[in-house]
């Protein structure tokens, strides 16, 4: 007999947390099936006081879908799937830190990403969400129809976050790490479960509009990536050893505040297998 999960939203645009399941328990398929429910209802969800090893944490993963690797960074020895989030006491750029949706520089994007909190500094080191439905369907109908015909560029070598790889690759890069991803995709994505619309640009990846120059898009494209992480969109999540994070990429934005020095920070990743955006 399954438990009723208790649903607390963080804010009212994203995100969720889920109480009353322990997940080193097995999880039946309808727990699953309720769980990605309110994942997609939600955008990102969390979970709390869940100390899984690397191989239950992957096996949870699995659920909601295929586990592919990350392109730059190498993963644990015994779970290649596994990727190290690690900033070190010395270091001052964290892994990731400017708003970003994950890898919009592949064909297929994932569809999303996992993380579970291994070490935790004292103070700081949150987590900001922001909703990419909300951003689109406050924008007006006008710009909502120009958007809905362009296409923009992403690249994995837009400076703002390629500087925050630094550490991690000086240390566990493969081999592919010195390539240029680069892809095109819609700017306005329609989410293949929920087929809600969500403006899909994002501050990290974004670098043009297709057929338009990159002075010419700089200025939409500064308005878009504001409007975007406007408050009213987002929620923010404070880590603590043994939580857990799901997130859409297909609609939610992140950002980690890097607000910690001199402390470190450990999370391990699983990043779950996306399709071409439309």
């Amino acid at each position: 007999m399954n438990t009723q999960l208790e649903v607390r939203p963080l804010s009212g645009s994203v995100g969720a947390e889920i109480r009353g399941i322990n997940l080193q328990d097995q999880v039946s398929d309808s727990q699953i099936a309720q769980i990605r429910e309110i994942w997609l209802k939600f955008g990102v969800i969390f979970f709390r006081d869940q100390p899984l090893d690397c191989a239950t944490f992957q096996d949870f993963a699995m659920r909601f879908g295929e586990v592919v690797e990350y392109p730059f960074v190498k993963g644990l020895p015994d779970f290649p799937l596994i990727i190290p989030v690690l900033k070190l006491p010395h270091e001052k750029h964290n892994f990731g830190g400017v708003w970003h949706t994950d890898t919009t520089y592949l064909a297929e994007p994932p569809m999303a990403t996992m993380l579970i909190a291994r070490e935790i500094p004292p103070y700081g080191g949150d987590t900001l969400f922001s909703s990419n439905y909300a951003a689109f369907d406050s924008l007006s109908p006008a710009l909502q129809e120009t958007l809905s015909g362009m296409y923009a560029v992403n690249s994995s070598a837009k400076a703002a976050v390629t500087k925050t790889r630094e550490d991690r690759l000086a240390d566990s890069a493969k081999a592919s790490e010195r390539e240029e991803l680069s892809a095109e995709h819609p700017v306005v994505r329609v989410h293949p479960e929920t087929g809600r619309r969500a403006l899909y640009v994002n501050p990290g990846h974004t670098t043009r509009f297709v057929g338009w120059t990159e002075e010419e898009s700089e200025p939409l494209l500064k308005y878009l990536f504001n409007h975007q992480v406007r408050p009213e969109f987002t929620c923010r999540f404070a880590w603590k050893v043994g939580s857990i994070a799901l997130w859409d990429n297909r609609c939610v934005l992140h950002n980690p505040i890097n607000d910690y020095h001199g402390h470190k920070r450990l999370l391990h990743r699983i990043t779950l297998k996306g399709d071409a955006p439309k």
